[in-house]
């Protein structure tokens, strides 16, 4: 993973290139920016980073009902910066005194002062702050001023679709959309969670599932449905099917997400896992009864893996 710091424990290098944000989802946007610093510090032989933040801070200035629900906790991000190249991730801790810096102060006292930098890299319509106050224009004359360049990328955009976190969230959680995600992601999005134990209903009627307890609880969880995914255990990767939802067959109220995976038998309880959604199959429905549930079941395997050797 890139090398995940805190704030306090960085040390300064003036000759950084970095860009800032919160570039929860890691998408197609923000890879254009961060594509930018890791293509801008090789040409220098320089660091490159992303400062970023932790709770994000939507939830702090504004958390609403439940807050804002997260594409990538910082353990994804951090995998994900490495696999496009990034060296450093700065996490650092957001609170309200933190809300309350100005945007000149954070470039002076911790972006200059605490990380360096010598080119900051900025979305084009990105603001930062206090009340968002920063824009373009306050790096260009901070960097004038303090010893760095501004570059600026512009808009990203797939169809006739801006990328934003937004219409990805919506995507996954209001739609299953997991194929138009992983087009504004450019990669399947994936949730890291526990192997924890269920009902063991599914073994009982010949479909065995691992029940995936999701690692943070605001992640962003897919529309209820069965969808083909891949699964990762520890370094190996399986196929399977996975279904969200609350089993109205069973009358149950919790929502679970279970994953039945194809041709595997062994007890992986207790284990960390990563789930790549690839493909949804179809809505949660009730069934009549068991006979018919497993009668749908086969039919969803039968898709799930047809979809899955397309990948």
């Amino acid at each position: 993973m890139a090398e995940l710091i805190l704030l306090e424990e960085v040390e300064r290098d003036p000759q950084t290139v970095l860009t800032v944000g919160t570039f929860d989802g890691v998408h197609a946007g923000h890879r254009a920016i961060l594509d930018t610093v890791v293509e801008e510090a090789r040409e220098r032989s320089a660091r490159s980073a992303l400062v970023t933040f932790d709770p994000h801070p939507r939830n702090i200035i504004n958390p609403g009902e439940g807050g804002i629900k997260l594409l990538t906790t910082i353990q994804e991000r951090s995998e994900i910066l490495n696999e496009l190249g990034i060296d450093e991730m700065v996490v650092i801790p957001f609170d309200r005194d933190f809300s309350l810096l100005s945007s000149e102060e954070f470039v002076r006292d911790i972006i200059h002062e605490k990380i360096g930098v010598s080119r900051f890299v900025i979305g084009y319509d990105h603001q930062f702050g206090r009340n968002r106050e920063g824009t373009i224009e306050t790096i260009e004359r901070l960097g004038k001023e303090l010893g760095f360049e501004a570059y600026v990328v512009s808009r990203r955009e797939i169809g006739e679709q801006t990328v934003s976190s937004t219409a990805i969230r919506k995507a996954i959680s209001e739609e299953g959309d997991v194929e138009k995600a992983a087009r504004f992601l450019q990669r399947p999005y994936r949730l890291n969670g526990t192997v924890v134990h269920g009902e063991k209903r599914g073994k009982e009627i010949g479909y065995p599932t691992a029940n995936i307890k999701p690692e943070h609880p605001q992640k962003v969880i897919p529309r209820d449905g069965v969808y083909a995914v891949r699964l990762r255990v520890m370094e190996h990767w399986f196929k399977g099917m996975m279904n969200i939802g609350t089993r109205p067959t069973f009358h149950d109220q919790k929502r679970t997400l279970e994953v039945n995976l194809f041709d595997f038998d062994e007890d992986i309880y207790g284990i960390e896992v990563q789930v790549r959604f690839l493909n949804r199959i179809r809505d949660e429905v009730t069934f009549e009864g068991i006979n018919e549930l497993i009668q749908q079941l086969r039919k969803d395997e039968k898709r799930a893996r047809e979809l899955l050797s397309e990948h």
